[in-house]
């Protein structure tokens, strides 16, 4: 049961509280939009197993750039992870050839959120580079964070499952997937090897 002094807290508390170390402030915060986050996915993607994977990449995408201190406070808590979900919306219609729904509301603002790219065959060459060079360094990760990143982008897994998987609560494979993208990004420096990390 969610402690009720951490639950009167303000977004911007539970935010530093969290970064400090308190775990009961992202989960008040889970709990304080997680319904209205998850319904707004829902509305739009008309699936349950795609809404639930984007709600959890959205979280995920929230408490890493939390925790990389990236995050500006500016009071505007939930207009940020909507953001976040819609971004990641919009990226699974486009993956799948389809028309995005965006509702007419201010915080949807279709040009802010829809990044339109045409692909030539030198972008289509250089990210196959990039991929070759992920590959390469998610093979000299550790064993844990390695089998995470391999479960979530290769096989398609959500962290429910991926937890699951490897016998861990969803907070460890969400943090072993945290040190992860760290790991390969200073590894990617460290081989001079261009990746989109």
């Amino acid at each position: 049961m969610m402690d009720e002094s951490v639950s009167k807290l303000s977004d911007n508390e539970l935010i530093l509280g969290y970064r400090n170390g308190n775990y009961a402030c992202f989960d008040a915060l889970l709990e304080r939009y997680q319904a209205k986050v998850y319904g707004y996915i829902f509305s739009v993607v008309k699936d349950k197993d795609t809404a639930d994977d984007i709600f959890q990449d959205t979280f995920f995408k929230v408490i890493a750039t939390i925790n990389s201190g990236t995050y500006k406070d500016e009071n505007k808590f939930i207009h940020w992870v909507m953001r976040i979900a819609h971004n990641l919306i919009v990226d699974h219609f486009r993956r799948n050839s389809k028309m995005p729904i965006v509702p007419n509301r201010p915080d949807c603002d279709m040009l802010d959120n829809l990044r339109i790219h045409d692909d030539n065959i030198e972008q289509a060459i250089m990210r196959q580079q990039t991929n070759r060079n992920i590959r390469k360094l998610v093979k000299m990760l550790p064993p844990e964070q390695r089998r995470v990143v391999i479960l979530r982008h290769y096989g398609k897994c959500d962290f429910k499952d991926i937890a699951a998987r490897t016998g861990v609560s969803i907070n460890t494979a969400l943090g072993r997937m945290r040190y992860a993208i760290i790991n390969l990004r200073r590894l990617a420096q460290e081989h001079n090897m261009y990746s989109e990390l």
